[in-house]
């Protein structure tokens, strides 16, 4: 399977200037102001680019950092990149599909892994789960 891939003009059309910075240019949104920050609602975030499942609501967890942190990604939807960015080493996550930037994982989440995947709202869409009364 190929990947995804835009002229820079087609995601600029698509994204959001916000969504632009954040995801095409590896920019951070500011803690606390994404739309997902505290969202509790049920269902399976996706990439605000290309629409790959990317998380499952139920591995997201208040870290208290200000930005939507997971504990576990879905098998084989996050590439993992060397940040050495603003004096630090980090690992910067990235859509596997279309490589937009999401945010960073770090060795300190709650899950089994004991990682936490800390993403900008920015980066991702979430498609609520369906309930049995909705159509």
């Amino acid at each position: 399977m190929s990947k995804t891939s835009k002229s820079d003009a087609e995601w600029r059309r698509q994204l959001s200037e916000t969504q632009y910075r954040v995801a095409r240019q590896a920019h951070t949104e500011p803690p606390f102001s994404g739309i997902y920050c505290d969202t509790t609602t049920e269902g399976t975030y996706k990439c605000i680019c290309c629409g790959t499942p990317l998380f499952e609501s139920t591995t997201k967890f208040d870290a208290g950092c200000g930005w939507p942190s997971f504990w576990q990604a879905l098998p084989g939807k996050v590439a993992e990149k060397r940040d050495l960015s603003h004096g630090m080493v980090r690992v910067e996550i990235l859509c596997a599909e279309c490589d937009a930037h999401l945010g960073h994982v770090f060795p300190d989440g709650p899950g089994p892994e004991g990682l936490r995947y800390c993403v900008n709202s920015a980066s991702i869409d979430l498609e609520p789960t369906k309930t049995s009364g909705q159509r």
